[in-house]
């Protein structure tokens, strides 16, 4: 089993933007050094079935195609590691247990960034619940993927500085057919209120756990499509259930079950109470922060 983990190597003020793929022109399949595909931009070679993964469509959905930046910087994290649990459980890797989330089928899925994940769950031994899992310290999930897609050949690299001091790296776009596709799913099923597949209710579950609702549908006019995203959450339990745990995490509920149960007259916190910070590792950042988070991927 092969976990990838990509670290930036230097600091910089970057900016993403969607570059097309040409026509009739796919890259090719990239591997690790294990021989597991990484790269399948158009869904190629990943458990033999054409389609992307969450956490990529996620991420897509993110870039903005005209500045680069990234919607909702401080809480992707968290939607990109729930997203990940969907797509384990949907190539019936995990299932969920309650509020808690079991592996049932250990081996690899093919894709090293899930094996990682499902790896890591596989090592707990016994179920985790979902909120303690995605506010864990999960951090870093944004830089992976927007890595690997640009390995892809998805997004293009030009360096350059601000200020002539601050490096920078923008990325140049001249198409978004991959993330309207994406997106048009969404509008599908907000607008013909027909259920949605699976794939498509999580995806809407997850976009609006993190908060897209008014990236993708802004202003007065959106707002009938932003309540129609948040009622999709129902027709996915996995994503409902990952989505309510982003949320949890982003207004730090993920510790409160281990404090109420605590009884009354005991000073110190009991044996149960010590794994409490892990969640809080994953909490974002007070709004007024929100500027200097979002300034790492302009």
């Amino acid at each position: 089993m092969s976990c990838v983990r990509v670290e930036p190597t230097r600091k910089t003020r970057t900016t993403y933007l969607l570059v097309p793929l040409r026509s009739g022109h796919a890259p090719s399949t990239d591997q690790c050094e294990r021989g597991h595909p990484v790269c399948h931009p158009r869904g190629e070679a990943w458990m033999g079935r054409s389609r992307r993964t969450l956490p990529e469509e996620l991420l897509l959905l993110a870039l903005d195609p005209t500045t680069g930046t990234t919607a909702q910087p401080q809480s992707l994290d968290l939607g990109l590691a729930g997203a990940q649990l969907v797509e384990l459980a949907l190539a019936g890797r995990i299932a969920p247990d309650g509020d808690r989330i079991a592996v049932v089928a250990p081996r690899p899925t093919g894709d090293p960034t899930l094996d990682c994940a499902l790896e890591l769950l596989r090592r707990r031994g016994a179920p985790v619940r979902a909120v303690n899992w995605i506010g864990g310290p999960r951090l870093g999930l944004r830089q992976t993927y927007l890595s690997h897609l640009e390995r892809c050949g998805m997004v293009h690299a030009v360096e350059g500085q601000m200020c002539g001091v601050l490096p920078t790296t923008r990325y140049q776009a001249t198409d978004t057919a991959i993330s309207r596709e994406i997106k048009a799913r969404l509008d599908s099923a907000i607008r013909t209120g027909v259920p949605p597949d699976p794939r498509t209710a999580a995806l809407a579950a997850l976009a609006h756990a993190v908060g897209f609702g008014k990236h993708l549908y802004p202003g007065n006019e959106g707002r009938s499509s932003r309540s129609r995203l948040r009622d999709l959450i129902r027709h996915d339990p996995m994503g409902g259930l990952v989505a309510h745990a982003v949320m949890d995490v982003q207004n730090g509920a993920a510790a409160q079950p281990r404090r109420s149960p605590a009884p009354a007259g005991r000073q110190a916190p009991g044996p149960g109470a010590r794994p409490a910070p892990e969640p809080a590792r994953g909490v974002p950042a007070q709004p007024r922060h929100g500027s200097m988070a979002r300034a790492a991927v302009h």
